[in-house]
């Protein structure tokens, strides 16, 4: 019976680690040797087989030995096996205990069945959802002569409608809003160029004053064309 129960749980636990070694494969799982899976079922089996509490220096000298596992990769196999609460871990002063009995790891199996029937369900609620939504989009859109002569319609339309904007965009200065746009803009401009133009004359009224210079020789030296004047 006592090895009868030991069996029970021991296929419990390889199925509960098939499960989650899914999401750790990592690179461990290309390494030569073992797989991840198949050193992770061993490691199991040491705890279950001890029932002991170990710390990691323990689980670094019998792994190697009694379950052939490399001993650069125990530490991280073990680690995988604590992320996926199938091994509990304790910090006790400056050491850490490790430690995984049987029941736990029945219960963690049937917690990662329950969590994976559920995902299922919401994937096979998902696809009958897009199913429907496919179909329905379906509706109307078969392909039939009338259907095709309709898009080819469509398509010469969008075309035409293109030559139009194209065609419209080239006549659109003697738009009378366009038109009123530009007057406006004209005033802004030329009230500018008269500040401008106040401007210049105040400086070269300025520089005869303090300078006694005449205005050719003002215009010379600061590039002032001799018909500088107002705008009509």
């Amino acid at each position: 019976m006592h090895s009868e129960f030991w069996n029970y749980y021991l296929i419990s636990i390889k199925q509960t680690v098939t499960l989650s070694t899914q999401k750790t494969s990592g690179d461990l799982s290309k390494k030569k040797g073992l797989s991840l899976e198949e050193k992770r079922t061993r490691m199991m089996e040491i705890f279950f087989d001890s029932k002991d509490v170990f710390q990691l220096k323990d689980i670094e000298k019998i792994a190697p030995k009694s379950k052939g596992i490399a001993p650069m990769t125990v530490k991280e196999v073990l680690q995988s096996l604590v992320d996926d609460n199938m091994v509990d871990c304790e910090r006790v002063g400056t050491s850490n205990y490790y430690w995984a009995f049987p029941s736990k790891a029945l219960h963690a199996r049937n917690h990662k069945l329950e969590e994976l029937q559920k995902q299922i369900s919401e994937a096979k609620q998902r696809k009958a959802s897009l199913e429907k939504a496919v179909e329905k989009a379906k509706v109307g859109r078969q392909d039939t002569k009338e259907r095709s002569s309709l898009l080819k319609e469509l398509q010469a339309l969008r075309e035409e409608r293109t030559q139009l904007q194209a065609e419209l965009e080239k006549y659109r200065e003697c738009d009378p809003e366009v038109v009123e746009e530009m007057k406006k803009s004209n005033v802004i401009a030329k009230e500018a160029v008269s500040r401008w133009t106040d401007n210049v004359f105040a400086i070269k009224s300025w520089t005869k004053k303090k300078f006694a210079f005449d205005n050719s020789r003002i215009d010379k030296a600061f590039g002032i064309p001799e018909d500088f004047d107002y705008m009509d």
